[in-house]
């Protein structure tokens, strides 16, 4: 059964950067499209970007347009997010998904 690990969250201040990563196991990823949600505290559960399987589609809300970056390394069966420029608002727990499947996420906090 296809399970997700995210990593790489913290707190961080205004402007900084964070890299996060999602890695699976008991599922390969290399054929599918997977993607990065997250959800602040009292707010639904938003998308955030999306990888082809292959890598060459991306697609990012536009809120992180231009600032986040969605990469995957099939070798490692592994999705990251390289965030730049963060602002408060960027403050949630990023998950990653494929179809049913979620992350249990990383919680990212933006605060100075």
């Amino acid at each position: 059964q296809l399970q997700f690990v995210e990593s790489g969250g913290g707190v961080v201040q205004p402007g900084g950067s964070l890299r996060l990563s999602c890695t699976a196991s008991g599922f390969t990823l290399d054929h599918y499209t997977i993607g990065w949600f997250r959800q602040a505290p009292g707010k639904e559960r938003e998308f955030v970007a999306f990888i082809s399987s292959n890598g060459g589609v991306t697609k990012y809300a536009d809120s992180v347009k231009g600032r986040f970056t969605i990469s995957r390394d099939n070798a490692k069966n592994t999705m990251y997010l390289q965030m730049n420029s963060l602002k408060p608002e960027d403050t949630a727990v990023y998950l990653c998904n494929l179809a049913i499947y979620w992350g249990q996420g990383t919680q990212v906090t933006v605060s100075s």
